[in-house]
């Protein structure tokens, strides 16, 4: 019998070949992604895991054992404190102010993620809340390490790709597929069939993101 988590990838796998393809991660990876992009991106990005935080402790909430609270209260922790104190050296590198990032409102996209992830990981049961959180860490580690394997030398986004390509967030990545797969080995199949929803939903979302962040994306009033 597959995993979930395979399923789910193959499933997806034009979609995440199409994230691969966009413009700013292409341009990321040959080093000439502009910095207006890039300063686009952290600030959204930084917006988002402070709502992606909250969905994995909503989720940590509805964990069937204690390991699962555990697991994805740290991701929660994770995803606030040690992601957004690399967002931080970003943010001073790329000389965005305190006041800056407060005054900039989320983008369309950000804003329609940040409350699907926290909708789903209230409204609906575990399994679906992490079929929903998974997009983030798991395409963020593939898009990371297909980078670095192109990356152009002396890329100035060489720590950003170090990061989601490093073998501590696989660890991570692996760690969570592992635990869907074994909630996903107790669903029945309607739940299985909304979590492979949640999973497209989500994964959608994250091209969305990215696209949106090369677009330098805004509310059109």
């Amino acid at each position: 019998m597959s995993r979930f988590t395979d399923d789910a990838w193959q499933r997806n796998l034009p979609l995440f070949n199409a994230t691969l393809a966009l413009p700013f991660n292409q341009e990321l990876a040959a080093g000439t992604l502009s910095q207006a992009a890039f300063r686009h991106y952290m600030i959204q990005d930084a917006h988002y895991l402070v709502a992606f935080g909250r969905a994995l402790a909503a989720a940590a909430a509805k964990a069937h054992d204690a390991e699962g609270v555990v697991q994805f209260a740290n991701c929660a922790h994770e995803a606030v404190v040690v992601e957004r104190q690399l967002h931080d050296g970003f943010m001073r590198e790329y000389a965005i102010s305190a006041e800056e990032f407060a005054s900039t409102p989320l983008s369309p996209v950000c804003h329609h993620y940040c409350h699907f992830l926290q909708s789903v990981a209230w409204s609906q049961p575990y399994p679906i809340a992490l079929a929903a959180l998974l997009p983030c860490f798991w395409i963020y580690a593939e898009v990371g390490r297909a980078i670095l394997a192109q990356a152009a030398p002396n890329n100035p986004y060489q720590s950003w790709i170090d990061t989601y390509a490093g073998e501590d967030f696989h660890t991570l990545v692996r760690e969570v597929r592992a635990t869907i797969d074994t909630v996903a080995q107790e669903a029945d199949a309607r739940t299985l069939a909304a979590m492979h929803q949640a999973y497209t939903d989500a994964a959608r979302l994250e091209w969305m993101f990215w696209d949106s962040a090369y677009r330098l994306g805004a509310w059109p009033c």
